[in-house]
This record gives C-alpha cells, structure tokens and sequence, in this order.
C-alpha cells in the first residue's frame, strides 16, 4: 500500500537528511485509508443521531405549536407559543405527575431495599433451598409480566373486599405489583454484585464485633452503591413510564399516572390534543433525565462489575 510505504520510510528518509523523524500519528493518511479507518464512522454517528434526535425535536416542535396536530408541526419550530404549556394549569396534568413521582419513587426505594436484602441473604448465607431458591428466581423472570394481568386483577379484586387500601384503584396496590415484578431479576442482578465483595471484609468486622446488621448497613452496602443506583435507576423508569399495569389498576382520574393520563387526551382520534400531549410529554421526560444524568457515573461500573462473578 502507497500509504503504508510512506507511513514505514518518512522516518528513514528524515533522518537521512539530518532532520527529526516525523511523528507515524502525524502523517497525513490518504483519503480512501482515511474513509476505510476513521470516515465511516463519522457517517455512522451522523444517522444514529439524526435518528435519535429527530422525534425530540418533532414533539418539542409540537409542543411549541398552537394548533393542537400533528400535521400542522410538520414544519418545524414553524410557530412558537407556550399556550400548551399554560394550558396543562387547567388540566389534571399536575396531580398525574405528583402521583407518578411518588409510585416512581416508592417502587425505586422499595425495590433497592428488598432486593439488597435478598441478595446479600443469597451471597453471605447458606441455607437450605438457596439454590433452589436462585434458580426459581431465574426461571420465573423468564415469562412476560403480560401472562400475569389476569391473575393480578382478580387478586386485587378479591383483596380490596378485605383491604381497600390494596384493592383496585390504589396507587398502595400498583406500588405493591411493582415491588413483586421486580423483585426476581433485581435480585439476580445484585446477587453477582455482593459477590464481588470480599468475604474476609466481613470476617475482619465481626472479630472487631460488628454484627450482620452491621455489617449490611455500614460496609457492604456501600461498596456496592454503583449497582443500588442501577437498579434504582432501572426501577424508577420502568414504573414511571409503565401504562399497562397503571392503566389496570387506576380507573378514577384523580390517581392516574403520567403514561396513563397522556393517553387519554390522544385516545380519542376526533378530538385528540396533540398540543397539550406534547407539551406533557416534554415535562415529564425531565425527572427522568435528571436523575440519569446525577447518576450517570454508575451506570457502567455497576452493570458490568457483577456480570463476571456468579
């Protein structure tokens, strides 16, 4: 190759003429050696962000629209108003976003806590039916959550006869199906985590007199907060953006979620406001956004630091 020939001799021939050998990474590569090494590559990066930015830009667009449609966004940033956005003061649209954030972060919280206690049970101790017990986990996160709405339905059914407060239209009850949901695969997911910690950390801890509780609270738990903040990322956008289980359980408007109340203003195609939706859906993308970004710096370390130990 001319390329490589001129990359192997520019040293030789420099320093034959007495000056200082050019640098390999500093000579200038050809056009089809660059297009072959390096150019596709910005070709790729440019559709896979039009790709991705393009309906951002479309919904923010028609967000910013006052005509309410679809159509009448096609042309982008065409009109710019914030009537949409004022206009969600006179909706329900605040209630469905306190009520989500709450469902969102209970679900999180909860999931954290029961599957770090799982997981460490599974990790430290040995019982009877502890492999039982891993490998139900792993065969039961294997079927759709979808195959169990039936049942889910007919439990609340009968439950909220007895217990109102975890019966149907109960944000209490869809936290509740949440918590269960995910209880398996979190639980997988942290038990290879905790076995990445050392065991002699907890050996070295209960001869200074430490005790389990301890130990859990005060070592263990904070050595694995890049796999707690994974999950609890994972947790809080699964259950904030989730509209079947919400769209189940909550029927009185007044406890519908975000994913469940935006639906509605579009799921009537005569009069459907796409204006006022993507006005919603631009708000409700921020809590999420937020908190990806704060926990961003964990999200590598804790989805791969625990994929190479069972």
């Amino acid at each position: 190759m001319a390329t490589t020939d001129l990359t192997s001799t520019a040293p030789a021939t420099a320093s034959r003429r007495g000056r200082r050998p050019a640098d390999p990474a500093q000579v200038r590569m050809g056009p089809r050696r660059w297009w072959r090494e390096l150019g596709w590559r910005y070709v790729v990066a440019v559709l896979a962000i039009v790709y991705a930015g393009f309906p951002i830009l479309y919904v923010i667009s028609a967000s910013l629209a006052e005509g309410g449609t679809l159509t009448g966004s096609n042309e982008l940033f065409g009109t710019i108003s914030g009537a949409n956005y004022a206009d969600l003061g006179d909706t329900r649209f605040w209630n469905w976003v306190v009520n989500t954030l709450v469902v969102a972060t209970s679900t999180a919280v909860g999931t954290v806590l029961m599957g770090a206690a799982a997981a460490y049970a599974f990790s430290r101790f040995r019982f009877t039916g502890r492999r039982v017990g891993l490998s139900a986990l792993l065969i039961i996160q294997m079927f759709p959550q979808l195959l169990a709405f039936v049942a889910v339905f007919l439990l609340l059914l009968s439950l909220g006869e007895v217990v109102p407060a975890l019966g149907l239209n109960s944000r209490l009850a869809l936290i509740m199906v949440y918590l269960g949901g995910a209880l398996g695969v979190n639980t997988f997911l942290m038990y290879g985590f905790f076995n990445t910690v050392p065991k002699e950390l907890d050996e070295a801890a209960k001869i200074d007199g430490a005790t389990h509780a301890q130990i859990y609270w005060t070592i263990v738990l904070r050595l694995v907060a890049p796999i707690l903040a994974v999950v609890g990322l994972l947790s809080f956008i699964s259950s904030f953006s989730d509209f079947l289980l919400a769209k189940l359980i909550l029927q009185s408007e007044e406890n519908w979620t975000l994913a469940v109340g935006l639906y509605q203003w579009v799921s009537d195609l005569l009069s459907a406001n796409w204006g006022l939706f993507a006005a919603g859906a631009v708000i409700s993308a921020i809590p999420v956004v937020v908190l990806f970004i704060f926990l961003q710096r964990y999200i590598v370390g804790g989805l791969t630091a625990g994929s190479v130990k069972g």
